[in-house]
C-alpha cells in the first residue's frame, strides 16, 4: 500500500481516509491515478476535464472511492459494482459488518489493478462469466464463505474479532482475517482466468494436482482425517493439502500477502524502492529479487510483534515446492500479457 498525502497541505493519508485530519478537506480515493484527490465541495472534482464525485455507496458501504460522472456512467466505484448481494438496509449489526467487509475488498481491488490483473464482472462479458461478491449475515440462516464460478460468498460474522478468532483457533489456523478470505477465494476466480484448460494447465497439475478431482470427496478426507503429517514440506497452509484449488487458492493468497506488505514496506523505506507493486519484477530474477527481500523483512517483522507482545505477523514457512508453486503464480502473474 502506497503512502497516500494530501495534495493541499501535505498530511499523511490512510488508505480508508475521506477526510484530512490536518486541514478538514473533503477526500476521495480515484483508482485510474491511484491517489487521493480534493472533493472542492465535498462532493465533486475535475480531473483532466472530467467531473468526478463520490461512489453512491459512500453512505451505505462506507465507500471513500470517486467516480467519472456522466450520462451513461456507473454510479457506483470499480468494487463497489462487483458486490450484487449485501445485508438488508434494516439489519443495522450486519451492515456495520458489510462496510468492514467493503473496506477489506477496496484494498484487494486496488492490489489486483496495481499488479495489472483482469478485473471484470459478470455484466461485463456476454458470457456472463466474471467477478461478483455476495456479502452476506448467517444471522437467521447459515452462509458458507467459498467461491463458485467467479461469485465469492462471504460471511460477514468473519468480521466479529470474537467469532473469527473462535474459528481461526477450533480449526488449528494461524491467521484468519477479512482480507485473507477475500485474497483466497479471489484466487479461486484466478485459476480460472490465468490457468482455466489452456496451455498452463499441465505445468499446474505438475505443481498442484488435477483441479477436477472429486471436491467433496477431498473435503470430508480433510475434516475426517486431517492433513498428511508432513504437510509443510510441500504446502503453504494444511487447509492447502486439501485439494489442488485450495492449494492454488493459498498459494495465490499468500502471493498477494506478501506483494502488498513489500509494497508497503517499500513506500515508508524499510524496502528497497524496486518492491512496490508497480516495479518491473517479471520473471524469474523478479521473483527471486521479491523472496529475498521478503524473508529478512517478514523475519524483522515477526520480532518486532513479538517485541509488543502479539503473535507472528507472517506465522508460515515457505520451503522449496511451496516457493516452486509461487514462482508459477508469479509467472502468470507479473507482468499479465493477456
Amino acid at each position: 500500500m502506497r503512502d497516500f498525502v494530501c495534495r493541499k497541505c501535505g498530511q499523511q493519508l490512510s488508505f480508508e481516509n475521506t477526510l484530512c485530519l490536518h486541514c478538514h478537506s473533503a477526500l476521495g480515493f480515484h483508482l485510474p491515478s491511484r491517489d487521493f484527490v480534493i472533493l472542492g465541495d465535498g462532493e465533486h472534482t475535475e480531473i483532466d476535464g472530467v467531473t468526478v464525485t463520490r461512489c453512491a455507496n459512500n453512505l451505505i458501504a462506507g465507500c471513500n472511492w470517486v467516480i467519472e460522472q456522466g450520462a451513461g456512467l456507473p454510479s457506483l466505484c470499480e468494487s463497489c459494482r462487483l458486490t450484487r448481494t449485501r445485508p438488508n438496509d434494516n439489519d443495522t449489526d450486519a451492515r456495520q459488518a458489510f462496510i468492514g467487509a467493503e473496506k477489506a475488498k477496496r484494498r484487494v481491488i486496488l492490489e489486483l489493478d496495481e499488479l495489472g490483473l483482469p478485473i471484470f464482472g459478470k455484466e461485463d462479458t456476454d458470457s456472463g462469466f466474471g467477478l461478483a461478491f455476495d456479502l452476506l449475515s448467517s444471522k437467521d440462516h447459515p452462509v458458507i464463505t467459498g467461491h463458485a464460478n467467479g461469485v465469492i460468498t462471504l460471511d460477514l460474522a468473519e468480521g466479529d474479532d470474537v467469532h473469527r478468532e473462535q474459528l481461526r483457533v477450533s480449526m488449528d489456523e494461524p491467521y484468519r482475517t477479512l482480507l485473507g478470505h477475500f485474497r483466497h477465494e479471489i484466487g479461486h476466480f484466478y485459476q480460472m482466468v490465468l490457468v482455466g484448460t489452456g496451455e498452463h494447465r499441465a505445468r499446474f497439475e505438475e505443481l498442484f494436482g488435477d483441479p477436477d478431482t472429486d471436491y467433496q470427496a477431498a473435503l470430508d478426507r480433510h475434516y475426517n482425517d486431517g492433513p498428511p503429517d508432513n504437510w509443510r514440506r510441500d504446502h503453504v497452509s494444511s487447509y492447502a493439502t486439501m485439494h489442488p484449488a485450495e492449494d492454488w487458492a493459498e498459494t495465490f493468497a499468500h502471493y498477494l500477502h506478501i506483494r502488498d506488505t513489500l509494497d508497503t514496506a517499500a513506500a515508508f523505506g524499510m524496502a528497497p524502492a524496486g518492491a512496490v507493486l508497480e516495479a518491473p519484477l517479471a520473471g524469474d530474477v523478479g521473483f527471486d529479487r521479491i523472496i529475498e527481500w521478503w524473508l529478512p523483512l517478514s523475519w524483522a517483522l515477526n520480532q518486532i510483534n513479538r517485541s509488543m507482545g502479539h503473535k507472528d505477523l507472517y506465522p508460515f514457512v515457505l520451503p522449496a515446492k511451496v516457493l516452486e508453486k509461487m514462482r508459477f503464480v508469479h509467472s502468470l502473474v507479473s507482468p499479465y500479457d493477456g
